[in-house]
């Protein structure tokens, strides 16, 4: 992915996904920080990957795909070696088994 691409945010508030990123912030702005969040967006805006970087490494990943409604359908979710898949029913909230 082209660091074109990626938008810059300092955080992200709630605990629903996806996230919901806050603080914008420059490519300028990233020299100067240890952690911020970079982000994708697929073709219709909405948010198609989070990534939490940590020393220009990346920490945490977000993957996200979407119904044709616009609801969230699965998240992929990594964390160092563990990685998590969500369904999620069609309200978008994930499906407990």
């Amino acid at each position: 992915m082209s660091e074109a691409a990626y938008k810059y945010f300092l955080t992200y508030s709630g605990v629903r996904m996806p996230l919901k990123l806050v603080e914008p912030l420059e490519a300028a702005e990233l020299g100067n920080r240890n952690t911020y969040f970079r982000v994708t967006h697929d073709p219709a805006g909405r948010v198609a990957t989070v990534e939490k970087m940590v020393y220009g490494e990346v920490e945490l990943s977000h993957q996200y795909a979407y119904r044709d409604d616009g609801t969230l359908a699965y998240a992929r979710i990594e964390l160092g070696d563990e990685l998590t898949e969500v369904d999620c029913d069609e309200t978008g909230a994930p499906i407990r088994s």
